[in-house]
């Protein structure tokens, strides 16, 4: 399954859990469930922003983007872990104004198969996309994934609150269980825009990776020393950026062999890699 059906399928489910959630959140009168239709809801504009983000990142090289459009991909990242923060604070706020105007909570049956069946569904698309994000790289299918996974543990959380109910009469379970799991969704969508704004500020690689490249330059015995090693990501891609020192008496054509060895070695490590090397004199 490729990234853009694996975006598809996310909203297709979200879809299908919002109309569930909703009726049953209703016809229940339940804050818990109304605000995980809030939080599907929320999932759905997601994906439908990590579909079309994640077209737009996997279009090739042009004029106006030299280095490609994958950039994109960490702008749905930010834009969904926003959406995320954006639900955990109106479900926090109608949860409290639950229970300050207190309501019955009915048909807890229906509640309880419809929280239960959500939370394995998005058990199964999250983990799938989680896999897939893993394996293409995507900043935008892990944001949606971990958006689903966070669904799960919520509509886990919130099926635990209305056996609570069930079991006590109390509905004050039922708004417990809602901020509980809104506080859960606010963690999670902090914990996204931070590592989303990390590509788009251009930080650099993590340690392991410049650890990886240095140990490549450190192979080859002709290189004296290098310098100003600069890294970023861009969606998929790495880009990096560094100078060699060989000695002063080096060919040009020896040295442009060595840096050429350099930078395929280099992509060999990172196959979607823009990798560019200055050569220059030690002395």
């Amino acid at each position: 399954m490729n990234k853009q059906t694996a975006a598809l399928l996310s909203v297709f489910s979200n879809t299908i859990l919002i109309i569930f959630k909703l009726i049953a959140g209703l016809a229940m009168n339940s804050i818990s469930v109304i605000s995980e239709a809030i939080h599907s809801l929320i999932d759905l504009v997601a994906s439908v922003i990590a579909f079309v983000f994640i077209r737009i990142a996997a279009k090739p090289i042009d004029n106006g983007h030299p280095f490609g459009h994958g950039k994109y991909e960490n702008i749905s990242g930010f834009v969904e872990a926003i959406l995320i923060l954006i639900a955990g604070i109106i479900i926090i706020y109608e949860s409290i104004m639950k229970l300050i105007f207190s309501s019955k909570v009915e048909n807890l049956d229906l509640g309880l198969v419809v929280m239960i069946i959500s939370a394995v569904i998005n058990l199964v698309i999250s983990l799938n996309l989680l896999r897939i994000s893993k394996k293409t790289k995507s900043l935008a299918l892990e944001a949606d994934g971990m958006h689903l996974l966070t669904d799960t543990v919520t509509s886990f959380g919130v099926f635990l609150g209305l056996v609570l109910v069930k079991i006590t009469g109390m509905v004050i379970f039922d708004r417990i269980t809602a901020i509980i799991m809104a506080l859960l969704i606010i963690k999670t969508s902090i914990g996204l825009i931070n590592k989303s704004m990390k590509d788009l500020v251009d930080s650099s690689l993590s340690s392991e990776d410049i650890e990886k490249i240095i140990n490549t330059i450190s192979k080859h015995n002709e290189i004296k020393a290098y310098h100003k090693l600069r890294t970023r990501a861009c969606g998929e891609t790495k880009e990096i950026d560094i100078h060699l020192q060989l000695e002063g008496d080096t060919t040009l054509l020896k040295a442009h062999i060595i840096c050429d060895n350099i930078e395929n070695e280099i992509k060999l490590l990172f196959p979607k890699s823009h990798v560019l090397i200055h050569a220059e004199p030690l002395n």
